[in-house]
């Protein structure tokens, strides 16, 4: 989907603040969060699609200013709702106060995810582009990729194409591939002799 969450290649933000020293967790109830979101997850069998997805659907303001494992909370507590694990109501009544929650789903449900793709459309060398979609749901589609031109230099073997696995029980598998792209033809900024590499299912791509 679109949204705030997908900020590859966006300008502004500043610098990446990172130490190569940075401890797993910064407190103990990052600890608790991550505990929290695979206990939820396990309970309502939850794909990891579609735990992005609940992370995906924050509101933009909370989503820019919270931490990573406070997207973590926010989407295990929103499965727990969607799923009846326990009612908004009840989550505020413990928290002593709001507890905001993801937007609501806006794709529908995939009953028939049609049949798995069983061999590579594309090999090695080939130039393959990425499509120009918008989907209302969840993908592992970049934005800043979509209807760019990049090289195929590796086929990775067949994934469940976490696009549908969001939305419902059903499966699909695909071939997945790593494409090469230009720097300079994803972004116009002068950064020739740099590239960039993305992993993409196969029903994301189509020949050059």
């Amino acid at each position: 989907m679109d949204g705030i969450h997908d900020l590859g290649g966006m300008q502004g933000f500043g610098a990446v603040d990172h130490s190569p020293a940075e401890p797993a967790f910064s407190g103990g109830w990052e600890a608790v969060a991550r505990a929290l979101m695979e206990a939820v997850a396990s309970a309502v069998e939850a794909s990891g699609g579609e735990f992005r997805h609940a992370i995906e659907r924050m509101d933009p303001g909370h989503y820019l200013t919270s931490s990573y494992y406070e997207h973590w909370l926010t989407g295990a507590a929103t499965l727990a709702v969607e799923h009846g694990l326990v009612t908004h109501a009840e989550l505020e009544a413990r928290a002593g106060g709001g507890f905001p929650l993801s937007g609501p789903v806006l794709a529908p449900c995939v009953a028939d995810a049609g049949p798995d793709v069983g061999q590579p459309r594309f090999g090695t060398g080939d130039r393959v582009r990425v499509r120009d979609w918008h989907p209302p749901g969840h993908t592992r589609c970049p934005g800043y990729v979509r209807g760019k031109t990049g090289t195929v230099v590796r086929l990775d073997g067949s994934y469940s194409v976490p696009d549908i696995e969001a939305h419902g029980t059903a499966r699909r598998y695909e071939p997945t591939y790593s494409v090469r792209f230009d720097a300079v033809g994803l972004w116009q900024d002068g950064q020739h002799g740099v590239s960039v590499h993305v992993d993409l299912w196969d029903s994301y791509l189509e020949p050059a």
